[in-house]
């Protein structure tokens, strides 16, 4: 792995996004290697920095080729093949304005290349959920400090939210359509707020909460599920794990 300071980062996140250098940029971050990996459909690497004298954590998924992914992330989100997801604690203070082009040089420093997808959250990304189920895993992180109804009387903000966050990641084995993905995004919130009520939160998530679905490229000759709905057989393996997950993460 290449421990190189955010620095040599910026100039290739600046080629994709066209963001100018700052004087944060030039202050090098230190990026530990892994201490273990996990194994299963979606292995997991432990990435340790330290990031304004705090010891931070991150979980790297390095996918390769052959994902389609759908996300709502700050970085890599949307529809298309990513290589890589990395979701990245930040500080409870986080001030920074430009989560993208930190999240794309945290990767860079952990090696990761091409195009991926980036999250960030509060919550200590070390205690983690995951749970698998015919196939499908899941993986969440949950901070729940801020937390309330999707549909609250209060108005909404374009300022930055408070740092929280429940972030989700899986992964199908199988190829999905377009609508398929969506599906996938819609049965996973559905499966999120169902294991909030049965850890006894009362509330359906936290403002920033993001999900990032992968599956796999459909290969010549290979069937393609066009649907991914909570009693589909590939959504409800999706359900039940992303459930599990969130319950583990979640647990006080």
């Amino acid at each position: 792995m290449h421990l190189g300071p955010v620095r040599s980062a910026s100039a290739a996140l600046r080629t994709i996004t066209g963001f100018p250098p700052t004087l944060e940029e030039s202050r090098p971050v230190t990026v530990i290697p892994p201490p273990r990996t996990t194994t299963g459909a979606l292995p997991l690497q432990l990435v340790t920095r330290v990031e304004d004298g705090e010891q931070l954590h991150a979980l790297l998924w390095r996918a390769g080729a052959g994902w389609r992914m759908i996300s709502s992330a700050v970085l890599g989100g949307g529809i298309g093949e990513r290589a890589w997801v990395l979701n990245a604690q930040v500080s409870h203070g986080y001030r920074r304005t430009d989560p993208a082009r930190h999240l794309a040089g945290l990767a860079h420093d952990a090696g990761a290349h091409g195009p991926g997808v980036g999250l960030m959250t509060a919550a200590d990304v070390q205690a983690h959920g995951r749970a698998q189920d015919g196939g499908v895993e899941a993986v969440a992180t949950a901070g729940l400090g801020v937390r309330g109804w999707a549909a609250s009387p209060a108005r909404g903000t374009t300022a930055q939210a408070a740092p929280g966050t429940i972030n989700i990641i899986a992964a199908l084995p199988v190829a999905l359509t377009d609508a398929a993905l969506v599906n996938a995004v819609a049965t996973a919130t559905e499966a999120k707020v169902q294991a909030l009520l049965d850890e006894g939160y009362d509330c359906s998530g936290t403002p920033t909460d993001a999900v990032c679905i992968a599956a796999r490229i459909p290969r010549p000759g290979e069937e393609i599920q066009a649907f991914a709905g909570p009693r589909s057989l590939w959504g409800a393996r999706l359900a039940r794990a992303v459930h599990s997950s969130v319950r583990t993460a979640a647990t006080p």
